[in-house]
């Protein structure tokens, strides 16, 4: 991890700039009338985020000895080497079953991620296409929360790569999709069957 990615006013700095955005885009959402390709527009990103969320939460689950994390290595090595700045293969060697504990907890993390996504794809294929007020919190909230859980704990064990840039493109996909739906959100649901 750089010297920048762990100063905490970069990361404020990095969530202003991001807030920044979303009023600016939702001040240029008010001046026009939203177009069905706007709809669209905003079910796919949020389908890709959850799509991607199955994705890596199934390769961690069923793949995760071949799961690459930060630096080359292994994802869970690569983890707890940079939490602990301990070896992995003297932990493996010195607490076998702890070890394997810990794998069998990071394959269930994987898995919940898997079925995260796939609840919040459904969500998005569905009641948020059709413009369902509570499927746009739900995915707002929901995604937003798990994106930000996973930086947090990147971060907390010291472990960026590829992967975690791409947990920030997938909140700034997620912020761009609901700023361009957000009149979907704070007004009151549209009665069913009406255009969102």
């Amino acid at each position: 991890m750089t010297p920048d990615a762990a100063n905490p006013a970069n990361r404020t700095n990095s969530r202003l700039f991001g807030l920044l955005v979303i009023v600016s885009l939702l001040q240029m959402r008010r001046a026009v009338a939203r177009p069905v390709m706007v709809d669209r527009f905003a079910w796919v990103l949020i389908l890709i985020v959850d799509a991607s969320f199955i994705a890596w939460g199934g390769m961690a689950a069923v793949f995760l000895d071949h799961l690459l994390g930060p630096g080359g290595k292994m994802i869970l090595p690569a983890g707890y080497e940079g939490f602990t700045r301990g070896s992995w293969s003297d932990f493996v060697g010195t607490f076998p079953m702890a070890a394997k504990y810990t794998e069998v907890m990071y394959r269930m993390y994987g898995l919940y991620c898997a079925i995260f996504g796939l609840m919040g794809a459904a969500i998005a294929v569905t009641a948020f296409r059709r413009g369902e007020r509570w499927a746009w919190w739900t995915l707002l909230i929901g995604n937003t929360l798990a994106l930000l859980s996973a930086m947090t704990m990147d971060w907390m064990v010291n472990a960026i790569g590829p992967f975690e840039v791409t947990e920030h493109l997938g909140l700034a996909m997620v912020w761009v999709a609901f700023a361009a739906t957000f009149p979907r959100g704070s007004l009151s649901a549209a009665p069913q069957g009406a255009p969102g």
